[in-house]
């Protein structure tokens, strides 16, 4: 029943964006997507949303998470989601270790007769979230209004965060090769990453950041999925989906029910700290459903 509702929410989102009416059944390029493959990250998985898979229990992949929304919503014949928090690019060709298992290298899934695969990855690529994370609050209080984040990872005019994203860019590109060297068949989608701070206004209580740091946490943001996109324009045989755009007034400081990103406090049955909610997941699965179906 809870992918059942969030199937309905992921459609009722991509109309909402798109102010188009689409449904499963209306949509004419649904139907042929028979070998659906999800690779990705935490953004992917979706920790602590019920309920949570044990293959293994350490990715902390839910079974209510866009991939499984979208495989519901296009009714594909075969689907296979090996996403896994904390994966970076190389756990595309390399097993990941996790708490109580190890999740096989991603690409062990594709086969030649995948028709669809969804990557959401390169947020973990160089440390990048983890970095962020786990410094940025602890800064908060230094100069509240000010933007000492920023200045932390600043050094002779340098910003060492947005420098590492040209790697996770060539790594995104390399991944995509791999993608088509496996699947020749298969429609790719780069998923982008989702809003996490709002464009204006501050909520530390939620996200506990430094006033001036909320507008270059976001510029980080915007950078990563320049990097995706980037890497899609390079490779030629993919597409990048856009959720940061339309992801809009869902950021983490967006009142209850209208977030889709979880701020610093777990939640337990609900969300991880800064992981997308049920909500976030339903919304990104409308934007990808929007696109497929476009």
């Amino acid at each position: 029943m809870r992918t059942t509702r969030l199937v309905f929410a992921a459609l009722a989102t991509a109309t909402a964006v798109t102010t188009v009416t689409a449904t499963a059944d209306a949509a004419p390029r649904q139907e042929h997507f028979r070998n659906y493959v999800a690779l990705g990250d935490s953004y992917t998985a979706g920790p602590l949303i019920p309920t949570q898979r044990l293959d293994p229990l350490g990715c902390a992949r839910s079974s209510s998470n866009y991939p499984s929304i979208l495989a519901s919503a296009l009714r594909v014949g075969s689907y296979t989601d090996v996403s896994c928090s904390g994966a970076d690019t190389s756990n595309m060709t390399a097993a990941q270790s996790v708490p109580l298992g190890v999740n096989a290298p991603q690409f062990s899934a594709l086969r030649l007769d995948t028709d669809l695969v969804t990557l959401g990855i390169g947020g973990n690529d160089s440390g990048v979230f983890g970095t962020l994370v786990g410094t940025c609050p602890a800064l908060r209080p230094t100069d509240p209004n000010g933007n000492p984040c920023e200045r932390h990872f600043t050094a002779g005019g340098v910003d060492s965060i947005k420098a590492a994203l040209k790697n996770t860019q060539q790594n995104v590109q390399t991944v995509l090769a791999g993608i088509h060297a496996r699947s020749p068949q298969a429609r790719v989608l780069a998923i982008g990453y989702p809003r996490i701070a709002p464009a204006s206004g501050y909520c530390p209580s939620v996200l506990p950041f430094a006033d001036g740091d909320y507008a270059w946490l976001s510029s980080v943001e915007e950078a990563l999925n320049t990097a995706i996109e980037n890497a899609v324009e390079a490779d030629g045989n993919a597409s990048y989906v856009d959720t940061f755009t339309p992801s809009a007034g869902h950021d983490g400081c967006a009142p209850d029910g209208a977030a889709w990103i979880n701020g610093q406090d777990t939640l337990l049955f609900a969300a991880a700290a800064y992981h997308p909610l049920p909500e976030g997941m339903a919304g990104l699965a409308g934007i990808i459903h929007r696109q497929l179906a476009g």
